[in-house]
């Protein structure tokens, strides 16, 4: 099997990756391994399923535009 070296990742993202495999169960490995197999092996038309799938959880619910909350926070 090969391995993979990936350099600069941002703190944040290390961290948010550690949670989420504590969650699953995996060392940071495990999860980072998990989600790079799952997102090359999955097509765009099976991408586009799965995003309206996720859109329709949300039922009628009307979001308002985050790039207003965006701006407002720039401007913080």
């Amino acid at each position: 099997m090969s391995q993979l070296l990936i350099r600069n990742l941002e703190d944040e993202t290390i961290e948010l990756l550690k949670n989420q495999a504590k969650l699953h169960n995996r060392s940071l490995q495990g999860e980072v391994k998990q989600i790079l197999e799952e997102s090359v092996k999955m097509s765009m038309k099976d991408a586009r399923i799965k995003a309206r799938k996720i859109r329709a959880s949300f039922g009628k619910k009307i979001f308002s535009d985050s790039a207003n909350l965006i701006r407002k926070d720039r401007n913080r």
